[in-house]
C-alpha cells in the first residue's frame, strides 16, 4: 500500500456514529486527510463491503454471520478493500494534470499553509517549461492519502453466545474488532475510546504490528481519546508495561461534542489543554521509561528515543479562530472536526431527509438525552426518524426496540443472557417488574419514563448509510451531533468546509453563537443542575463530595478562563467575560446540599 501521512493537514476527522463515517477515508483519504471508521457495527461493515466492491468491480465473496470468526474477517476484509480503492483514487490522482478542477489541483489548493503548499504556489509561477514540468513530478510523488483509522469504544466488549454457550473472550466484541483491524494490510491507528479495558489493552501485545520491528518502526500505532492527562498517563502505563507505545493522546471535551458524552466532574477542556502543555515532556519521558523496561523485558530490541507522540483536541470547535488559539497556546498537533462535517455530504453519509434536519436544526433540537442502553449521555437530535419511532412504538403499544443488532445486549438484572435495555424484551419485563412493585405513581412515573427513553443507536445510527443506498429502504435514521450543528446551517462542499477551518473564506455562523469554551461551561452547568435533580428524584446516586467536586471544578476553571482571556483580542475579551460572569454566577446558585438519602450510595 503507499505510504500514508498523518500530517499533510492539522485536522482531522474524527469517527461519526456508525454509519456517518464507515466509508469517509473513500471521500477524503486521497487528499492527504486522515478520518476514522467505527469498528462497531460488521454487519454494517459487510454490507458496504458488498455495496463498495460491486460498485468498483471488486471480487466479492460474502462473510455469513454464523462463518468461523465472522466479525473479525469482516472487518479484515473491509479495511484492504479501503486500502486498496484508497491507493486506487490516489494513483489516479497523481497522473492527473495540473490544471482547474483536477484531483492533483484540488488537493494542493485545499493544503494548509506548509511548506509543500509553498511548493505548489511556487511552480504555479514558473514559466520555464521544463522546469515546471520537473516541479510538477515531484508535487505528485508528495501527494500521499491521509490514514485510514479506526476507532474501538472499549466498553462494547460484549461476550459472543453461540448455542447458549459462552465463547472465548478472544470472540467478544471489541477483542475481536482489534483483532479484524490487527491482521489487516492497513498502516494505521486504531482510536480506542471509552477509557481502559484491561482485556483488551492486552490483548494488543499479541499482535506484531503493534510492536516495533528491528528498525524501531511501528505499523500500527495506538491512539488514545481521553478527557484528562491522568486518564492519558494511567491508560498510557498501563499499555506500556505491554511493551504498547501511545502515539497520539486525542484530548476530548467531555460534554461538549457529539455522540456519547463522558462528563469530567467540573474539569473543563482549557485547564485540561494546560496541565499537556505543562506535563508534556514528563509524560513522554514517564512512558518511554516503562515502555522500554518492557521491551527488554520481551527481549526486543531496544527503542533508545521516544517514538512521535501527537497532542491534539477536539469536541466543539466551530472557528478558525479557535482552532489556530487551540494550536499556537497550547502547543497542540492538530485538532478534530465532526459535527460540521455531517453537513458536507461528499464526506459523511447523511440522507436527504436527515441533511435538512441537521442543516435546520436550533440548540432546542439537539439535547444531552438519556437515550443511550450504555446509560452514558448521548447527545441526540429530537427531530430524527430513530426519534420519532422510538415515540410511535411507545404510542401503539409496542415500546422498545426489535433489537435486530444486539451489539449493546450487556445488561444480566433480568435474563441469564446480557440483553439490550432499549429492546422490547428488556422494556416489557421492566415495566411489568415496576407495576409489581406497588410504588406511589409520582416515584414510578420517572422510572416509566427513563425506561422508554432508550433508544436503538447501535442500529439506527447505521441507518443514514443504509437508507441512502437502499440497503435498508426501511430504516429510521439516528443522528448524534454535538450542539454546534446549530452554528452551521449551509449544506457545504468539501472545499468550503476547508476553507472555514484554516481560515480562508468563512462559512455563515449563527450570530449569537458563543465561544467553545463558554459553551462548553454552559453545557457542564446544565449538566450538574440535571444532575442534582436525578438525584433528588432517587434516579441516581453519588457519593457525598461529587457535586462539590464538580461545582469546584467548574469554579476553578472560569478563573482559569478569566486568565487566559487576556490573550484574547479586546474585542471577543470584552463578550466572554460579560459570559463567563453571568456563568460565575449560575454556579454560584446551584444548591448541591441533598437528602442524605439520595447521594448515601455509590457513585453510578
Amino acid at each position: 500500500m503507499l505510504k500514508r501521512s498523518g500530517s499533510v493537514h492539522t485536522f482531522h476527522i474524527p469517527v461519526m456514529g456508525t454509519g456517518f463515517s464507515i466509508d469517509t477515508p473513500l471521500r477524503v483519504a486521497k487528499y492527504g486527510i486522515s478520518s476514522v471508521v467505527s469498528l462497531v457495527d460488521d454487519v454494517l461493515i459487510e454490507q458496504m463491503r458488498k455495496f463498495h466492491s460491486e460498485r468498483e468491480g471488486e471480487p466479492y465473496e460474502e462473510i455469513a454471520d454464523r462463518d468461523e470468526d465472522a466479525r473479525a474477517r469482516r472487518i479484515t476484509a473491509y479495511l484492504n478493500l479501503l486500502g486498496r480503492l484508497v491507493d486506487r483514487q490516489v494513483r489516479a490522482l497523481q497522473e492527473s494534470p495540473f490544471e482547474p478542477g483536477s484531483e492533483i489541483t484540488r488537493y494542493y489548493e485545499m493544503l494548509p499553509e506548509t511548506k509543500l503548499k509553498r511548493d505548489y504556489v511556487e511552480m504555479l509561477a514558473v514559466s520555464d517549461p521544463a522546469a515546471k514540468a520537473r516541479m510538477q513530478e515531484e508535487l505528485r510523488h508528495q501527494a500521499v492519502p491521509g490514514s485510514i483509522d479506526v476507532n474501538i469504544m472499549t466498553k462494547l466488549d460484549r461476550d459472543a453466545y453461540r448455542g447458549g454457550k459462552k465463547l472465548q473472550p478472544e470472540y467478544a466484541d471489541a477483542m475481536a474488532a482489534l483483532r479484524g483491524f490487527a491482521e489487516s494490510d492497513l498502516e494505521s491507528s486504531v482510536v480506542l475510546s471509552a477509557g481502559m479495558n484491561p482485556r483488551l489493552f492486552g490483548y494488543m501485545a499479541q499482535f506484531e504490528d503493534f510492536l516495533p520491528d528491528g528498525e524501531g518502526v511501528l505499523r500500527k500505532r495506538i491512539i488514545l481519546k481521553v478527557s484528562d492527562y491522568r486518564s492519558a498517563m494511567v491508560q498510557g502505563r498501563f499499555l506500556a508495561k505491554r511493551a504498547l507505545w501511545v502515539s497520539e493522546h486525542r484530548i476530548e471535551s467531555g460534554l461538549n461534542c457529539g455522540g456519547h458524552a463522558f462528563p469530567s466532574a467540573g474539569q473543563l477542556l482549557g485547564p485540561v489543554l494546560e496541565k499537556f502543555k505543562e506535563e508534556r515532556a514528563e509524560l513522554v519521558d514517564r512512558l518511554h521509561g516503562v515502555y522500554a523496561g518492557a521491551l527488554a523485558t520481551a527481549g526486543r530490541p531496544c527503542v533508545a528515543k521516544p517514538h512521535e507522540v501527537r497532542i491534539t483536541v477536539q469536541g466543539g470547535i466551530g472557528t478558525a479562530g479557535e482552532k489556530e488559539f487551540l494550536l499556537e497556546r497550547f502547543g497542540l498537533n492538530g485538532t478534530g472536526w465532526a459535527t460540521p462535517f455531517l453537513l458536507v455530504p461528499e464526506v459523511t453519509n447523511v440522507d436527504d431527509e436527515l441533511l435538512e434536519k441537521l442543516s435546520a436544526a436550533t440548540e432546542q433540537d439537539v439535547f444531552l438525552s438519556e437515550c443511550s442502553p450504555l446509560n452514558i449521555p448521548y447527545w441526540d437530535l429530537r427531530t430524527s426518524a430513530s426519534e420519532e419511532a422510538r415515540v410511535r412504538r411507545i404510542g401503539e403499544g409496542r415500546p422498545g426496540s426489535p433489537c435486530p443488532k444486539e451489539y449493546l445486549a450487556l445488561d444480566r438484572a433480568l435474563t441469564e443472557v446480557p440483553i439490550c435495555v432499549a429492546s422490547r424484551g428488556y422494556v416489557k419485563r421492566k415495566l411489568k417488574m415496576l407495576a409489581e412493585e406497588g410504588a406511589p405513581e409520582e416515584e414510578i412515573a420517572p422510572l416509566i419514563e427513563r425506561v422508554l427513553g432508550k433508544s436503538c443507536v447501535c442500529h439506527d445510527l447505521a441507518g443514514c448509510v443504509t437508507l441512502k443506498h437502499g440497503i435498508d429502504p426501511k430504516a429510521t435514521p439516528a443522528a448524534c451531533p454535538g450542539l454546534g450543528i446549530a452554528d452551521f446551517s449551509k449544506v457545504a462542499a468539501l472545499e468550503e468546509m476547508i476553507s472555514h477551518i484554516y481560515g480562508g473564506p468563512p462559512l455563515p455562523m449563527s450570530s449569537d453563537r458563543p465561544h467553545m469554551f463558554i459553551r462548553e461551561l454552559t453545557i457542564n452547568v446544565e449538566f450538574l443542575r440535571a444532575e442534582i435533580e436525578r438525584a433528588r428524584l432517587g434516579l441516581l446516586s453519588r457519593a457525598p463530595d461529587y457535586f462539590n467536586g464538580f461545582r469546584t471544578g467548574l469554579l476553578d476553571g472560569i478563573e482559569y478562563y478569566r486568565e487566559l482571556s487576556v490573550e484574547f483580542s479586546a474585542e471577543e475579551r470584552d463578550g466572554f467575560l460579560k459570559d463567563l460572569d453571568a456563568l460565575h454566577q449560575a454556579v454560584e446558585s446551584i444548591p448541591v446540599a441533598l437528602p442524605s438519602s439520595a447521594v448515601a450510595g455509590p457513585t453510578s
